[in-house]
């Protein structure tokens, strides 16, 4: 699994929450936040993936899992506004235009919240120190991130 798939493994993560949040920011700074978490949450996983190929250690994996967790359960969600569909936050968006689309609201809460159950999943099994069941359920939350870049995400350029 590309790390980079882990960056925008969340974009629908919280929408179907977003109504409830209060957005605040520029569209720039709503990109710039979320791009943010995504990073975030890409060195979490990697931290994840180097305990499970190297020596594992449970603090660091309950570390990043407990981390994962906060950012997919976050509601930032609400930083996907219609008016960050294109643009620029520390580089340009890898959001395609159908994430936007009001077609694809059933489907993004669907992805969604295959996402946030498996991060919370993640941070469970980590607690538990079963290092198979962590690469386990490790791939799992890959495979719920894919899942989202598969349909929403442009590739790199």
């Amino acid at each position: 699994m590309k790390l980079s798939h882990v960056i925008a493994a969340g974009l629908a993560i919280g929408l179907a929450s977003s109504a409830l949040a209060q957005v605040v920011g520029k569209a720039e700074d709503q990109i710039r936040w979320r791009q943010s978490a995504y990073q975030t949450m890409a060195w979490n996983m990697a931290r994840i993936k180097a305990n499970i190929e190297g020596t594992y250690n449970k603090d660091q994996v309950v570390q990043a899992a407990n981390v994962i967790q906060a950012i997919a359960t976050s509601g930032m969600g609400a930083l996907f506004q219609a008016n960050t569909g294109s643009g620029k936050g520390w580089h340009d968006t890898h959001v395609k235009p159908e994430f936007f689309k009001p077609e694809s609201k059933d489907e993004l809460g669907k992805i969604a919240g295959n996402y946030i159950k498996e991060a919370k999943e993640m941070a469970a099994v980590a607690a538990n120190g079963d290092a198979a069941a962590v690469k386990a359920q490790f791939g799992k939350l890959g495979e719920s991130c894919k899942a989202c870049h598969d349909k929403f995400r442009k590739e790199d350029h």
